[in-house]
């Protein structure tokens, strides 16, 4: 959670508008700085999310998610589209049940469920939207333009890899160039334990990336991440996809991995080279009051020591 964020009142009577009677209004903003999300309870109890999008290329596409792609998920399984604002950049949508997976305290069992039902609304999502035309040709030509956007990476990302590692990465990506037809279909985009609730049943949230793409797009998140340290996770979520991945699709989540580690790398500040991943449970408790003090600041300690892991896994031939 952010320092406090006032809900501005032309947002505020928009909202009202669309769902009167609203009593209260919480911040919910991510620790993000350009994140802005309140909670909107009513006065009969019923909560809802209002999203103000940091672009208008971002509230485009998320708005397009909600009402073309979004839906086939099913009821409680991703929020609802209630209204949306093209002046304001926002979203207004339904609550959905639940807490981030990954902020639960879940038994093995729970846990492997939760994302078992993850992988089973990934595949329900792949499938939804209208893939012609020129959304055919986006999601075609994705792989070309995440090779594309390998140079600049690499150069913001400077001294923070290796020449060996600044090598693979281009080796990666010049394999993404070639790579030949792969399933396509409408991706979340950032699928990971996050964005992943769980009350019971599965829902997730979030599409503020989500776009037409080759579907092994949607797995590198979770690759780089937690299925790393627990590929029984793995296991369930393409249990519930209804299939594995094929090796072509295994050989481009390869690549892909290696660009994401670079990408975290360039964004993040004040990474370096010896930066480990460590659980929450085991950090120290300067650590950890470091964190409490800037939580923008861990979040971006947290992508560059994943980017540093991913690269050492490629580079020892570890990754799978």
């Amino acid at each position: 959670m952010s320092d406090a964020k006032t809900l501005p009142t032309a947002l505020r009577r928009w909202a009202e508008r669309e769902i009167a009677g609203v009593a209260e209004a919480r911040d919910a903003s991510h620790t993000r700085e350009n994140s802005r999300v309140w909670e909107l309870v009513r006065a009969d109890g019923c909560r809802f999310y209002l999203k103000v999008s940091a672009t208008a290329r971002i509230y485009e596409r998320e708005t397009f998610a909600l009402r073309h792609a979004v839906p086939a998920l099913g009821a409680g399984r991703a929020p609802q589209l209630r209204a949306s604002s093209a002046e304001h950049l926002a979203l207004l949508t339904t609550a959905v049940p639940g807490r981030p997976a990954e902020e639960l305290p879940l038994t093995a069992a729970e846990e492997y469920e939760a994302h078992r039902q993850g992988g089973l609304l990934l595949a329900r999502l792949h499938t939804a939207g209208d893939l012609t035309g020129h959304w055919r040709a986006e999601a075609e030509g994705a792989l070309h333009v995440a090779a594309y956007d390998v140079d600049r990476h690499l150069e913001e990302a400077g001294d923070r890899l290796t020449e060996a590692e600044h090598r693979l990465v281009r080796h990666l990506a010049d394999q993404l160039r070639w790579a030949g037809p792969l399933p396509l279909g409408f991706i979340h985009g950032d699928a990971r334990p996050r964005n992943l609730l769980w009350s019971g049943h599965a829902a997730w949230i979030d599409f503020a990336r989500s776009r037409f793409a080759p579907v092994v797009q949607d797995f590198v998140a979770l690759a780089c991440g937690v299925w790393a340290d627990r590929p029984r996770l793995r296991t369930a979520c393409l249990s519930g996809y209804g299939r594995e991945l094929t090796p072509q699709e295994l050989r481009v989540l390869k690549c892909l991995a290696g660009l994401d580690a670079v990408r975290a790398l360039a964004l993040t500040r004040g990474a370096t080279h010896d930066t480990n991943v460590r659980d929450a449970d085991t950090r120290d408790a300067d650590t950890r009051d470091a964190e409490a003090r800037d939580p923008e600041a861990h979040e971006d300690s947290y992508a560059a020591a994943r980017g540093r892991r991913t690269l050492h896994r490629l580079m020892t031939g570890v990754f799978a």
